[in-house]
C-alpha cells in the first residue's frame, strides 16, 4: 500500500498547552481521510504542520514521501490547502484572483487565463469570473477557494473544514467536488465536525482529542466498536406498545427504551439473527408494525461516546 500521508509520533506544545501529543495519521494514495474531533482537540494543528506552516516541536512526517522538515519546498509542490476560511481577495473577480496565483507559482500570462478558466468552467463559476468575489455567495467563495488550491494541480489536498458555514445545498456541491477530484485520482485530508460529512466522504476516519488520536477505522468498523446493534420497533396502534415491550424484554433481558410522542420502542441487541424471532412473535400475537429495523450506532453517537460532549477553543498556532 502507497502512503501519501506517513506521521509518527507528532508533538506540539503551546507554552504549557500541548496542542498535539504522540499523534500517527497513514493516508493510502488516492484515499480520503476525514479526522474528526471538537475545537481545540489538534485537528487544525495537525494540518499545519504537515502543510509545513508550522513546525513540530517533536516527530516525523512524510508528505509524498518528502519529509517535511528536510524538505518542505518539496511537500508544498505536492500540497494544496483549503482552510477554514475562503483565503481569496474579495476585491478581485474569480479570474483574477485565479491568475494572481498561478502567476505566482511561475506560469506565464497566457498559461495562467487558461488555467483560470478551466477552473472556473469545472467549479461552475463561468458565469461569475468576471465579478469581485464580495458579490459571491459563501458556497461560490469555497468553490473559488478551493479552486485556487488546485492551480499547481497538487497530488494531496488538505481541506481543514471546508463546508463551515455554508447551507446544505452548497455543502452538497462540496462533497460532489471532493467525490470528483478523488475520482480524478487526488489524496484527500478532511477534517471536519459534520459527522454526516465524514461518512460520506471518508474511506477511513481518525478521531482525535486532547491532542491525540483516540480512535480509527472505516465508519462502520468505529460504529461496532462504540457499540452492538439496536432494534427499534413502532406498532401500528398505540395500543400495542405495551405488549410490544413485554415481548422485547423476554427475547432481549432489557426493558425497551419508549417514547411515548412516537410509540417508538428501542432496544440493544447483541444478536441480529433476533430480529426474525422478533417478527415471528408479533405475527403470533397479530401485532403489525409502521417500523421494525436493526441499526448501527450512528456517527454521531460514536462521536459523543469517544470524545464527550465538549467544545474547546483551538490552540493558536
Amino acid at each position: 500500500m502507497s502512503l501519501a500521508i506517513q506521521a509518527e509520533g507528532l508533538v506540539k506544545r503551546y507554552g504549557a498547552t500541548t496542542a498535539l501529543d504522540g499523534v500517527d495519521l497513514e493516508v493510502p494514495t488516492g484515499s480520503v481521510l476525514g479526522v474528526l474531533g471538537p475545537n481545540g482537540a489538534g485537528k487544525t494543528t495537525a494540518v499545519r504542520i504537515l502543510a509545513t506552516l508550522i513546525r513540530p516541536d517533536e516527530g516525523r512526517a512524510l508528505v509524498g514521501g518528502r519529509d517535511v522538515l528536510r524538505d518542505p519546498v518539496g511537500v508544498r509542490a505536492l500540497i494544496g490547502l483549503t482552510g477554514q476560511y475562503a483565503s481569496v481577495d474579495e476585491d478581485l473577480t474569480g479570474t483574477e484572483n485565479l491568475v494572481l496565483i498561478a502567476r505566482l507559482l511561475d506560469h506565464s500570462r497566457a498559461q495562467a487565463r487558461i488555467r483560470a478558466a478551466e477552473l472556473l468552467e469545472r467549479f461552475g463559476l463561468t458565469e461569475a469570473a468576471g465579478r469581485a468575489v464580495k458579490t459571491y455567495s459563501g458556497g461560490m467563495r469555497r468553490r473559488l477557494d478551493l479552486a485556487a488550491s488546485l492551480v499547481g494541480r497538487p497530488e494531496l489536498i488538505y481541506l481543514d473544514e471546508p463546508t463551515t458555514g455554508l447551507d446544505p445545498h452548497a455543502r452538497n456541491e462540496m462533497w460532489q467536488v471532493v467525490r470528483d477530484l478523488v475520482a480524478d485520482g487526488a489524496t484527500v485530508l478532511l477534517t471536519t465536525q459534520y459527522l454526516e460529512e465524514a461518512d460520506q466522504l471518508a474511506d477511513r476516519i481518525t478521531v482525535f482529542d486532547h491532542g491525540r488520536v483516540v480512535a480509527g477505522g472505516t465508519a462502520r468498523e468505529l460504529k461496532r466498536q462504540v457499540g452492538g446493534q439496536t432494534l427499534q420497533v413502532r406498532p401500528t396502534v398505540a395500543a400495542d406498545v405495551r405488549e410490544v415491550a413485554r415481548i422485547l424484554t423476554e427475547l432481549t433481558g432489557i426493558v425497551p427504551d419508549a417514547d411515548p410522542a412516537t410509540g417508538l420502542l428501542t432496544t440493544p441487541v447483541a444478536d441480529p439473527a433476533l430480529v426474525s424471532t422478533v417478527v415471528r412473535r408479533l405475527e403470533d400475537a397479530g401485532i403489525t408494525a409502521d417500523e421494525l429495523a436493526l441499526r448501527l450506532p450512528s456517527l454521531d453517537e460514536v462521536f459523543l461516546a469517544l470524545t464527550g460532549d465538549r467544545a474547546r477553543e483551538e490552540v493558536p498556532a
